[in-house]
């Protein structure tokens, strides 16, 4: 009995994991063909290229067996090809320094990241389509209890070069130091496990992970802030951006972001509110 139980619910979770991917991609393919103007725009190779942050399990993770691509920024980027009658191209970035610093270089239409207005230099964006939760890990025995205790004097708070919580927190601490890890969040994590920093700023949804792999570590409750992430496409691309920032009215209205963040079991993430 138990051995069928146990295959039943194997049956349900594949059906579910099925009826899921098919919602997920008859929505594109329900709607409206996207204007020409669009298609060009957005995927004038005849791909809809696509830059990933494969440091940020919110967006992306791999799986270690297939190494497919999953999350939600693979969800709803393959979703945006569909509706664009094109084939999706995941161009993968170690870092989010190094998704930035490629806008410039063609190797990408759309990329999923959070939006900073230091950013829009760059790259347009859409308004967000989800918001997710920053805060705090601090190491065992810190002395460290709330998040109104980081900034003062003496503390040293480790952050991805060029990361959200970086560009934030630059921008509003006035007496703690950041330590900027120049090869992303592991590079953070690598300063604060040498004691170089007394906290690691970064999304929840990632410390929760690196928490359970550092024992004694805690996760401060709250939030220092609340990233908003949207879609960004390169400069010059009037069709394009106008519109994604379509797309990503629907895709919030119709229910397909939330069921990307419940699909990914994300941790202190929301869909964003529609734009006025």
């Amino acid at each position: 009995m138990m051995r069928f139980h146990n295959r039943f619910q194997i049956l349900v979770n594949t059906v579910l994991a099925a009826t899921f991917t098919l919602v997920l991609f008859s929505d594109g393919a329900a709607s409206p063909n996207a204007p020409a103007q669009a298609r060009h725009a957005l995927a004038p190779t005849g791909k809809l290229r696509v830059g990933l942050i494969l440091a940020n399990p919110v967006l992306v993770t791999k799986d270690a067996a297939s190494g497919e691509l999953r999350g939600v920024a693979v969800d709803l980027g393959k979703n945006l090809a569909l509706r664009l009658g094109v084939a999706f191209e995941a161009v993968g970035y170690p870092t989010v320094a190094k998704l930035v610093e490629s806008a410039k270089a063609n190797e990408w239409e759309v990329a999923f990241l959070a939006f900073d207005p230091a950013r829009t230099a760059e790259m347009d964006f859409s308004a967000p389509y989800m918001e997710v939760d920053n805060t705090y890990l601090v190491p065992a025995n810190s002395r460290i209890t709330n998040i109104s205790e980081i900034d003062r004097p003496g503390i040293r708070v480790a952050v991805p070069e060029k990361s959200a919580p970086d560009l934030f927190l630059s921008r509003s601490l006035k007496n703690a130091v950041l330590v900027r890890g120049k090869g992303g969040a592991a590079a953070a994590l690598e300063i604060l496990r040498s004691g170089q920093a007394d906290a690691f700023a970064e999304n929840r949804q990632l410390l929760t992970a690196v928490s359970a792999r550092l024992p004694g570590s805690r996760v401060l409750k709250g939030r220092f802030s609340a990233v908003q992430h949207a879609v960004a496409v390169t400069k010059g691309r009037a069709a394009g951006i106008a519109y994604v920032r379509r797309y990503v009215e629907e895709i919030k209205a119709s229910g397909l972001v939330q069921q990307a963040i419940n699909r990914a079991s994300l941790v202190g993430v929301n869909v964003a509110p529609m734009a006025r």
